[in-house]
């Protein structure tokens, strides 16, 4: 398992990778920093990874790492998005799932659009 930590100055959560190919890209890639994007309860920074479409899905859940292809943007998901369902995630397109929070998704709700944002391997 890959272990990674994502900070910023409100909050460090520890994470992982999963097995994919994407997700060994990005480790490949780390550290990685950007300047965080707020969409509803998601996270989005652009990284430098220009990845194609591996096992895509249209649904999240909470705590899932992700990259969305069609911008080579490195996504964190810790509750709804302005599409989501009563009963669903719903990320802006078809992602590629990377990795999950380890721990509590909801504190990354105290980051601000703007800050800077950091993820290292453990």
């Amino acid at each position: 398992m890959k272990k990674i930590q994502i900070s910023t100055s409100q909050v460090k959560v520890k994470a992982y990778l999963n097995d994919s190919h994407t997700a060994d890209v990005i480790w490949d890639n780390l550290p990685l920093s950007g300047k965080v994007n707020t969409w509803g309860d998601e996270i989005y920074f652009g990284v430098p990874i220009n990845e194609k479409e591996e096992n895509p899905v249209a649904e999240v859940n909470i705590g899932d790492l992700a990259y969305w292809p069609d911008g080579n943007f490195f996504c964190i998901f810790f509750g709804k998005t302005p599409i989501s369902t009563d009963s669903s995630i719903k990320p802006a397109g078809p992602v590629n799932i990377v990795g999950k929070v380890d721990g509590d998704p909801t504190e990354l709700k105290k980051v601000s659009d703007g800050e800077k944002i950091q993820v290292d391997k453990v």
